[in-house]
């Protein structure tokens, strides 16, 4: 779109959910609009504000203005990273894009590995930002503006996680978190077109639709996916919970066979390997099938809320290992221990006591796939043994006096943002449906993140469950289990074969099935590139 006068020009990837409060504002400086699109309303406010503007966003965005006078470029990602934003400069040109193979099909990115981006895809599943699988591209950090001029860059964090910074008192916390709850799923309705939820048989995606019926949206449609292994389907809890709300429930049932004749369309979309996105690229696919057009998600309620074992396993991992680095020749033995204890789990703590003790590392630990060792030597393989033997990355410690409060934001920083947020994303836009996860909002986390964490990171997400009370006692007091395929059943019977060929090239013994799945995928996407 450009301006009246042409002098600017955007292009835009997302939504803003308080255009129309921004829009009242620019009207009342004599501002005259000419469209009903929050895309104008972007425009007109960066040419009253500038860069300033990105401070006044609510919503989740990926945007490139081009000043057309100064030669001026500016790009914006907002401050969670729900939509991502890569970028590259080439012969004095700037390339950008909301997908790497945008990049790659235009001819534009090289086929040149990162081998320290290979590394850390094989020690978490994921590619970490500003990093990508390609050397000379990289992705705009979440909360992060960039600006470009004459062939030059500047990168400026406007917003960043922070933690704390009130008393909110106990009988209060409830309250307040429900006031900002529906307060962000009030304005994530904000469409021209009907708006779905997605449903599992969990807390977040029952605390969504309690808190879309309670916000006053009524004749609401539900999606969701039963598989067949009754330790993971959720598929019942769903359907009693969305009959408890009267919506308008579809379900769709997936086996080995279903999975195998949607497999290669989900790995055609694929943009970055991951170890997660097929359950998104399917129900996304579901529903878009069944006509709609937008969908909210449950997507972020564990990072916020505590949901996951990490919250209090972590920390318990950091201070044990900080014990064990006292006692002489554990670094030694650590060593021995990640190259030939027997279970990935205890390889990947072993490493811990070869490296300077953090609440990072142990999380890595916690979350991760490969050991660093193995991550190396599977690193070099595949970058043609162009890996350079790097030191570690320096670590993201974040300054919250509670430990909780440092695995919320390694949660929501790594693990959320790297693998969740970009797979949805690619996922979901694949089918030409638009994602939207009212609990990953910055207005909510700021509020939220102010109430301490003895009360936020309750077990069970207690303060989830007692800000929205609707949520039937049939999820609130369900043992978690996750949105999860049943994946090591179906690759042992359809891909069996497959994934055999990739266990013979692993150079470790009896791999377990995520670690199969993740040099799957890499090999996949080093097939198309």
């Amino acid at each position: 779109m450009l301006s009246a006068d042409g002098r600017f020009c955007i292009v835009f990837n997302g939504e803003i959910y308080n255009f129309l409060e921004l829009r009242a504002e620019l009207e009342r400086d004599g501002v005259v609009f000419h469209t009903r699109s929050d895309t104008e309303v972007l425009l007109r406010l960066y040419e009253r504000d500038g860069s300033a503007m990105v401070d006044r966003l609510r919503g989740m965005f990926a945007l490139a203005i081009w000043d057309g006078h100064q030669k001026r470029a500016f790009l914006a990602r907002d401050p969670l990273g729900i939509k991502p934003l890569y970028y590259m400069q080439r012969e004095g040109m700037l390339a950008f894009a909301s997908e790497l193979g945008a990049l790659q099909k235009a001819g534009l990115a090289g086929r040149e590995l990162d081998a320290g981006a290979l590394r850390r895809y094989f020690e978490s599943g994921s590619v970490a930002e500003p990093h990508t699988l390609l050397k000379d591209v990289r992705c705009l950090p979440a909360g992060h503006t960039l600006t470009w001029h004459d062939g030059k860059w500047e990168t400026r964090c406007f917003w960043s996680l922070r933690f704390g910074g009130a008393d909110i008192r106990a009988d209060a916390a409830a309250s307040v978190t429900r006031d900002a709850l529906l307060d962000s799923v009030r304005h994530h309705f904000i469409s021209d077109v009907p708006v779905g939820v997605f449903l599992s048989g969990g807390i977040d995606s029952t605390a969504v639709l309690a808190l879309s019926i309670a916000a006053g949206q009524r004749d609401l449609e539900t999606f969701s996916i039963g598989v067949d292994d009754p330790g993971l389907d959720e598929s019942s809890a769903a359907a009693r919970t969305a009959e408890h709300f009267g919506t308008r429930h579809h379900e769709l049932r997936l086996d080995a066979a279903a999975m195998s004749a949607s497999f290669p369309k989900f790995l055609a979309c694929m943009d970055q390997p991951s170890i997660d996105g097929f359950n998104t690229f399917t129900v996304a696919g579901f529903a878009r099938a069944q006509g709609m057009k937008v969908v909210l998600s449950g997507l972020g309620g564990d990072e916020l809320f505590g949901g996951y074992p990490s919250f209090h396993q972590v920390p318990r991992l950091a201070r044990l290992v900080r014990l064990l680095h006292q006692v002489p020749g554990m670094s030694f033995c650590g060593g021995l221990m990640e190259r030939h204890l027997p279970r990935p789990p205890w390889r990947r703590a072993a490493g811990l006591l070869r490296r300077k003790p953090s609440m990072t590392q142990a999380w890595r630990a916690f979350r991760g796939v490969f050991t660093s060792h193995e991550a190396r030597t599977l690193a070099a393989r595949y970058a043609d043994g162009a890996f350079e033997d790097e030191a570690e990355p320096d670590d993201m410690e974040f300054s919250a006096a509670d430990e909780r409060d440092q695995v919320s934001a390694l949660e929501l920083s790594l693990y959320m943002r790297n693998q969740l947020l970009k797979d949805s994303d690619v996922m979901s836009m694949a089918h030409g449906l638009e994602l939207r996860v009212p609990l990953v909002d910055r207005v909510l986390f700021e509020t939220v993140a102010r109430i301490p964490a003895n009360l936020r990171l309750q077990p069970g997400k207690r303060l989830l469950v007692d800000a929205v009370p609707e949520i039937p006692s049939w999820i609130a007091q369900a043992p978690k289990r996750g949105f999860l395929f049943p994946y090591e059943k179906w690759l042992s019977s359809e891909w069996g074969g497959a994934f055999q060929q990739v266990a013979a090239r692993l150079p470790v013994s009896k791999p377990s099935w995520y670690q199969l799945w993740s040099v799957f995928m890499l090999e996949r996407w080093l097939e198309r590139i």
